[in-house]
């Protein structure tokens, strides 16, 4: 996203943006700022459309609608900008590159033309004044050969260098892409190409996964007690138990808000549900402390809902089916864990 405001402008916009998730009582968190900026700014109509919708339906916003917005909206665009200006650096780089191949071909060419020249002239009779013409005409072409095979092999050296950079641009922009930016965990976009890459091979193999959700409970009331400030360091405090808590293959990421996901390849149900039960008793067994003040706010708990890749089961099935169960440990009382059965399609096959 590219600003090109001038300062009166942007005081203007930046206000409206403070003032409207000061009125939401939403975080003025840089993302949840640019949001609004980009909004007021009329930069995105698609962004202010489902703002404007979403206002209209519901009647207000909150941090995770405005937060799942600037993933969709911004950070993806700002991922392709970054993407186009290294797809433009590396035109460039082979393009200079090519032109210069070019160069070296064609004075190849006129070199191969002047030694052959030279071996006719030397198969004939030549005096002394013509034979050191010859020399002097093939150290000349020669000393330029050598000098564009210099410049060929400066160039290429260069590139290199250049390309060798924007290979860690590129992966480090890939990250970025496939990364929460609160959690460090994979985002929706990574847990999504994992899950089809999973699917696929669960189909071809035979074999099961394990897909789980699992949700903080009464975070809001958390967040809203505490600030949105604690209730960042509890989301971050959460992500590192979990992921401390698996292995291998194993993948965890920020599903939204408070929400995680765990995926457990060549997983059952039976050990599915004891991963999700030890990663729930290690949360529970972590105390918040505020870091600003050291004051101790207590423990938090998980609540989980389970379910494994059944012969049938499409992305949606089997997020559906996990998502029942989840509602089904919340229900029950929280801090708890469910399963689900396989759906009736997936049983019949059984």
């Amino acid at each position: 996203m590219i600003y090109e405001h001038d300062i009166d402008k942007a005081n203007e916009i930046a206000s409206a943006a403070l003032e409207k998730l000061h009125k939401l009582t939403i975080a003025p968190s840089p993302d949840n700022f640019e949001v609004w900026y980009v909004y007021y700014a009329h930069l995105n109509p698609n962004l202010r459309e489902e703002i404007d919708e979403k206002i209209r339906s519901e009647g207000s916003l909150n941090d995770k609608t405005v937060r799942a917005l600037y993933e969709k909206y911004i950070s993806e665009t700002r991922h392709q900008d970054l993407y186009k200006e290294a797809g433009d650096q590396i035109h460039s780089t082979i393009q200079d590159v090519s032109g210069l191949v070019s160069n070296v071909k064609s004075a190849t060419d006129q070199y191969s033309e002047t030694l052959e020249g030279v071996n006719k002239k030397l198969t004939e009779d030549a005096d002394k004044e013509e034979l050191q013409e010859i020399v002097k005409a093939v150290v000349a072409d020669t000393t330029k050969m050598l000098d564009n095979n210099r410049q060929l092999q400066e160039q290429l050296e260069r590139s290199s260098v250049a390309m060798a950079e924007l290979k860690k641009d590129l992966d480090r922009v890939r990250q970025e892409a496939m990364t929460d930016g609160l959690t460090g965990l994979a985002n929706r976009k990574m847990l999504d190409e994992r899950m089809d890459q999973m699917l696929e091979y669960a189909v071809q193999s035979g074999l099961g996964f394990i897909f789980m959700i699992l949700d903080i409970d009464h975070f809001k009331a958390f967040n809203d007690n505490y600030g949105h400030q604690v209730g960042d360091q509890v989301l971050r405090l959460v992500a590192r138990t979990l992921v401390d808590g698996v292995k291998g293959k194993d993948l965890v990421a920020r599903y939204g808000g408070e929400e995680f996901v765990v995926l457990l390849p060549d997983t059952n149900i039976q050990a599915g549900v004891a991963v999700a039960d030890n990663l729930r008793k290690a949360v529970a067994n972590k105390e918040v402390i505020n870091r600003s003040t050291g004051e101790r706010l207590g423990q938090i708990t998980l609540s989980a809902g389970v379910a494994e890749y059944a012969q049938g089961d499409t992305v949606e099935s089997l997020i559906e089916r996990a998502d029942s169960a989840l509602y089904t440990a919340k229900n029950n009382g929280r801090n708890q864990v469910a399963s689900s059965p396989n759906s009736d399609k997936a049983e019949k096959r059984a």
